[in-house]
């Protein structure tokens, strides 16, 4: 066996720091794993007890009778070191560290984590500051949780690796409340050694897992984060995290418009989407959409049949779905004419969609009818009942009526508790119908199975990186005509420009250039040249010449500098802006793609892709890039407006891709704002760009 597994199913456990009072944090680990029913040998180490209950306690490490499996240390972060150095020394496989005091705490913190890893030798970590593990799949709790004070823990199918310990106890408690059963639960914390992703890779390959739930404050290893996650997907395991910090100020100060519309959770929105995680919006997401995914139940489409004997609920959940995008279809003809004949009278609802009951929802075999039919109907592709008060009394009614009626369809369902009834909905969960007390966890549960279907990114389809000399760029901010030049070398067109000097030279090349022109600064410290004056347009030869001169003393009004050089550039029209951009952070380079210009940070409407570990971006991850946008249609020929080149716009995009990727890190910040988008057939044109270089040798 790994280390790992070892570590999630032990045969026997040391306990180093044991208190004799279940009171006590100290005493809690026996305690819980006597009480949840741990099968294997507990070893009790503390030097001033003799026995803890009716087990034997040792005086240290090099007394216990055997190699333990794990070391659960309960010492505090000034001792911990010491008895993970015994441990290690006596070959066992891992040790849970409780201590809090390492990293977390600043420099000093970081030097004991040090000491501790040193101490462990090759023996793995599990902590520090971890609450530890619990598998429930084999009755094993190796944590001090007061969550598992709970008399009844349902096991089931999802697994859960948390980067807090308070949360682990939290999601166990919420859980085992409403019915859900979970298969592993870890608390990673500190991650001195073992991580996210190791734990990602085991419930990969556990057999008694079907989802994997994260709570993510930090992926410290994304290209490990990455192929564990494909691992899990390989396996046919759908991945679901919630990511803390979206409201963290993820911009900085940047010379480009992308580092203020980037942002740290973008990247992890990135990130998220191309590896096929499914991102929790909401804490309470992190249970409800894995609950629904356990069913292994796949969701076609959009359209919802709503089943209710309750008319209030039913309109409460309607609107919710349709908020999300979700279709709630009146039944076809068949499917109406099916649901009438379950009853006689007239009093209920039967030819619209929320299916009304009434009072024949208190009659099994109406319902039962009733969902059967709903089921069936080629009108929908899921399912939501609600429980009304009566099931407060009777929940089994509705919970054996749906149970039932399961093994006929493949479609999913769920079920919306109207009244507070925990019990209905735990009742409900258990026979297989995951139940909700929200319209909007209906919602965010239906989506999160529509996000299941949506395929990963393909990184074996990449695009080359060019090799390009660009020995001639000197390091720092390039001015915009050598940023285009650079362009140029990787296949991106410019507009046509020329670099000027004089009123008299601006002249020149305006009539050389035809019809109407841009001026512009030229200066690799001015990138935001609109903001001091620096930008003119729909100029021509006889006034181009003035304009420069009234540019130059504006300029120098506002920064103090009087500009040297400035570009006369063709005046581009009937084309769409367009803003594209590289951003890097810890989790990698991205490529921001979005609507552009002097609007771009105003209206916001942006999409990226982190790059491949090798390569650029695809054409296919390009095109769908574009269809991201919510500007998409302006492109695609909306109202009238002739089709933009799209195909030329692709390549474009992979070319900025295959530049950043070839690049490397050399490449700091890289930005055309805006590239024009020309009707079809006629090709882009970078109109404007920003290029910062680091140090480096030729690529």
């Amino acid at each position: 066996m790994s280390a790992i597994a070892r570590l999630v199913r032990p045969r026997s456990v040391a306990v180093i720091g044991a208190s004799a009072d279940p009171g006590k944090t100290s005493g809690r680990p026996v305690s819980f794993l006597q009480k949840h029913g741990f099968a294997g040998a507990v070893y009790p180490v503390n030097p001033k007890v003799e026995r803890i209950g009716e087990l034997t306690c040792y005086p240290d490490v090099a007394a216990l009778p055997a190699v333990p499996d794990v070391g659960i240390v309960l010492l505090g972060a000034e001792r911990a070191h010491l008895a993970v150095r015994e441990l290690a020394a006596k070959g066992v496989a891992a040790a849970v560290v409780l201590a809090a005091g390492y990293t977390e705490t600043g420099a000093e913190g970081a030097l004991r984590q040090k000491e501790l890893l040193e101490a462990a030798g090759a023996m793995r970590i599990l902590g520090p500051n971890t609450i530890g593990l619990v598998n429930l799949t084999d009755n094993i709790v190796l944590s001090a949780s007061g969550a598992l004070a709970m008399d009844h823990l349902p096991a089931g199918p999802i697994g859960l690796v948390s980067q807090s310990g308070g949360i682990l106890g939290a999601l166990l408690s919420r859980a085992a409340a409403r019915g859900i059963g979970l298969s592993k639960l870890v608390s990673t914390s500190n991650e001195a050694d073992l991580e996210l992703s190791d734990f990602i890779e085991f419930l990969a390959a556990d057999d008694a897992t079907s989802v994997i739930a994260l709570y993510v404050e930090a992926i410290r290893h994304p290209d490990r984060f990455r192929s564990a996650v494909r691992k899990a997907h390989q396996a046919g395991k759908p991945v679901v995290a919630f990511k803390i910090g979206r409201s963290e100020a993820g911009a900085k100060a940047a010379v480009s418009h992308t580092g203020a519309l980037a942002g740290s959770d973008r990247m992890y929105d990135a990130l998220f989407r191309q590896l096929g995680v499914i991102r929790a919006k909401t804490f309470e997401d992190l249970l409800d959409i894995p609950a629904a995914l356990a069913t292994g139940r796949k969701l076609g489409g959009k359209r919802v049949a709503i089943l209710t004997s309750t008319g209030g609920a039913g309109t409460i959940v309607s609107d919710s779905l349709g908020v999300a995008g979700f279709e709630t279809p009146a039944p076809d003809a068949d499917t109406a004419a099916q649901l009438a004949a379950l009853q006689s009278g007239s009093h209920a609802n039967l030819d619209r969609n929320p299916v009304d009951l009434t009072l024949a929802g208190l009659h099994p075999e109406i319902l039962r009818g009733a969902i059967r039919t709903l089921l069936a109907s080629p009108s929908y592709d899921a399912l939501v009942v609600i429980a009304g008060s009566s099931a407060v009394g009777s929940p089994a009614l509705l919970a054996d009526a749906v149970h039932d009626s399961l093994p006929l369809s493949d479609k999913p369902v769920i079920a919306y508790v109207s009244p507070h009834a925990p019990n209905v909905g735990a009742v409900l969960t258990a026979r297989g119908v995951p139940a909700y007390t929200s319209a909007e966890s209906c919602a965010s549960a239906l989506l999160g199975l529509l996000l299941d279907a949506r395929p990963a990114q393909d990184e074996s389809e990449v695009s080359a990186e060019p090799q390009v000399d660009i020995g001639d760029f000197s390091p720092g901010s390039l001015d915009e005509a050598q940023a285009k030049t650079l362009f140029t070398r990787f296949g991106i067109p410019a507009v046509k420009e020329r670099i000027v000097t004089t009123p008299e030279e601006a002249e020149v090349a305006a009539r050389a250039l035809g019809g109407k022109v841009v001026l512009k600064v030229l200066s690799g410290e001015i990138t935001h040249k609109s903001d001091v004056g620096g930008v003119a347009v729909n100029l021509t030869a006889e006034t181009v010449g003035g304009r420069l001169i009234a540019m130059s003393a504006d300029v120098e009004k506002a920064t103090a500098r009087r500009p040297q050089r400035f570009l006369v550039q063709e005046m581009v029209a009937g084309g769409t802006e367009l803003i594209l951009g590289l951003h890097r952070d810890a989790l990698g380079t991205a490529v921001l793609l979005g609507m552009g210009g002097v609007t771009a940070e105003l209206f916001k409407d942006t999409t990226m892709r982190l790059l491949p570990q090798r390569g650029g971006l695809s054409r296919e991850e390009a095109l769908a890039m574009l269809h991201e946008l919510i500007t998409w249609p302006l492109l695609d020929g909306f109202r009238g407006r002739p089709k933009a080149d799209v195909a030329a716009l692709v390549s474009t995009i992979v070319a900025f891709s295959q530049m950043a990727a070839g690049l490397g890190e050399r490449l700091i910040e890289a930005e055309i704002n805006p590239v024009f988008v020309m009707p079809a057939g006629q090709g882009v044109r970078a109109a404007d760009g920003v290029v910062v270089l680091g140090a480096a040798g030729d690529v």
